[in-house]
């Protein structure tokens, strides 16, 4: 799995530099939870059962690299697609779209996003919905801590522990970095674990580049709640240059930055 996630941040690390684009760090922050959702917790990604698959919501939607990079690796989104990621001739935009420019659904992506705490608040919103139906699929979403400062969000965790969507699972890339500052400095929201709890939420706290504790986290229980994993992450994340570094929420990616972070991931260790 870790050889994967080095994979993934690679082809981050290029499509970023041919796009000049930004967010790198915020993509690379959230590449092993995504990694772990897509290749060892989501059901039913196939064609043959594509109707019946798990629901998976990025509400934090300026890392769409991660997840267009992740859904290439899963064979929803060609190579020649991801790589004019960002162009003027493409059709993947830097925040999620729903639709392509001919107006058709794009296989993977299930919401349009980028303001952030809308997406959060559509994945409440879809497991109540499938909740109702009867309908046994699990939806998962991804915020930033910077996001979960937007009121939205809060409102979202009010309502959905007083529905008791427990088919959810939201998982918070807690990276502690967003665009101008720390989250921590900026609106301070610690105890972060016990303010879901007393919202009505089934609170775990991992490592967010652990796999074993990622996986473990979302087997556990919901207890009757819908259930968050805060994840403590690094910004930037396998790059030593790009960790913890603020200006990587918008830097670009050089031609020259470009091979100096390769050769960074080709010594990754978690």
């Amino acid at each position: 799995m870790i050889n994967l996630a080095k994979d993934v941040r690679r082809s981050i690390i290029e499509v970023a530099c041919k796009s000049r684009s930004a967010h790198v760090g915020s993509a690379l922050s959230c590449t092993d939870l995504l990694v772990a959702l897509y290749f060892y917790q989501l059901k039913n990604l196939d064609v043959k059962n594509w109707k019946r698959r798990d629901i998976f919501i990025l509400s934090k939607a300026h890392a769409a690299i991660a997840l267009y990079a992740v859904l290439t690796k899963k064979g929803l989104i060609t190579q020649g697609q991801f790589n004019r990621y960002f162009q003027n001739d493409g059709s993947l935009p830097a925040h999620l779209d729903r639709f392509d420019p001919q107006g058709r659904l794009r296989k993977g992506i299930e919401v349009s996003a980028g303001a952030l705490g809308h997406g959060f608040n559509i994945a409440v919103g879809m497991s109540y919905g499938y909740k109702l139906r009867g309908d046994k699929r699990k939806v998962y979403c991804l915020i930033g801590d910077g996001e979960s400062q937007e009121g939205s969000v809060w409102e979202g965790a009010l309502f959905g522990a007083k529905l008791k969507v427990d088919n959810l699972t939201v998982l918070l890339d807690f990276n502690n970095l967003q665009g101008y500052g720390r989250p921590t400095q900026i609106c301070h929201f610690m105890p972060i674990a016990a303010k879901w709890e007393a919202f009505g939420w089934q609170p775990y706290q991992v490592d967010g580049h652990d796999f074993r504790e990622i996986l473990d986290a979302l087997q556990k229980p919901h207890r009757g709640k819908p259930k968050i994993i805060i994840a403590k992450t690094v910004k930037g994340k396998g790059v030593s240059f790009m960790e913890n570094e603020m200006k990587w929420h918008y830097y670009m990616v050089t031609d020259e930055l470009k091979e100096q972070a390769l050769q960074k991931l080709c010594a990754l260790i978690k």
